[in-house]
């Protein structure tokens, strides 16, 4: 090492390297104090309001005091029989895409046309969904409706995610199985998807957390009220979920603490998702310790 000698050229290159080392963690630090930021300016205005009386009670139109006790059922509801429908389809479709659709043009179209879908404005899928039920079907503004809508949104979100994910699987994973004498079938379920699992629970958290703060889809296709109970299971009741609710009290409701409900409902909704995605990342937390035990 004493015979080394630095060059112009490689002087240049570690000058370019601390540069680029400290603008990526001055751009992390940004990004965290953006996102810490944010949730400070929601969470500090509606967090210390937040009682268990506004979590059940009903909504007011005129009263003060009204709660949001039927929107975030609906928006549970909703939100699980989305995921329901699409999680098999778009799973199955993703392995399908990656470990059996045949190479060649079709397969091709097919996968631009899934990136493509998975790009389209959330409006579009309530227009679709307000033509297939309320026009086509004629059963209105329903929880089911809107349930299958969201799941129309997220399917091509979880296929690309799940295809991608099992792409990343090393190949010479695949052949160590085969050569212990799995069937094709066994090696994707006993292999491939316990290792892409990671990638594939993080499409899931994502369209989990986009079909539960949607508001778009839901108005087209669930409405703008509920039934009026609080655990109404009826799949052709109205279904208005929490961020239709967020929308419509800060935009429209006559109420007099219309700004605090609309506080305390942003809270809520921000403190829902970040539940949801740490639910389903729980499992691999656990797994992931096992592994390393």
């Amino acid at each position: 090492m004493s015979g080394f000698t630095r060059t112009p050229k490689i002087t240049r290159s570690i000058r370019l390297n601390k540069i680029a080392t400290g603008g990526f963690y001055t751009l992390g630090v940004l990004v965290l104090m953006l996102i810490f930021w944010l949730l400070y300016t929601i969470l500090s205005k509606g967090l210390p309001s937040l009682s268990w009386g506004f979590l059940t009670k009903l909504p007011e139109e005129m009263d003060v005091g009204g709660g949001i006790g039927p929107v975030l059922f609906n928006s549970f509801y909703i939100l699980g029989i989305s995921l329901a429908l699409s999680i098999p389809i778009g799973i199955g479709a993703g392995i399908y895409m990656a470990e059996y659709a045949p190479k060649n043009k079709f397969t091709e179209v097919l996968r631009i046309c899934v990136e493509s879908l998975a790009s389209v404005p959330s409006i579009v899928f309530g227009m679709l969904g307000l033509a297939i039920f309320a026009s086509y079907f004629q059963v209105g503004l329903t929880i089911l409706g809107g349930a299958v809508s969201l799941a129309f949104l997220n399917l091509p979100m979880l296929a690309r995610v799940t295809e991608e994910s099992i792409r990343a699987v090393p190949v010479d994973v695949r052949n160590a199985s085969y050569a212990l004498g799995m069937t094709k079938f066994q090696c994707i379920r006993t292999v491939v998807l316990p290792i892409a699992m990671r990638g594939i629970v993080t499409g899931i958290c994502l369209v989990a957390g986009r079909a539960f703060g949607e508001s778009a889809v839901i108005l087209l296709t669930a409405g703008l009220s509920t039934s009026g109970e609080m655990w109404d299971f009826n799949l052709f009741s109205p279904g208005e979920t929490l961020a239709v609710h967020l929308w419509y009290v800060q935009s429209e409701a006559i109420v007099e603490d219309a700004k605090q409900i609309a506080d305390r409902s942003a809270a809520v909704l921000v403190i829902v998702v970040l539940l949801i995605n740490l639910l389903f990342r729980i499992p691999l937390w656990i797994s992931n310790r096992k592994l390393k035990m």
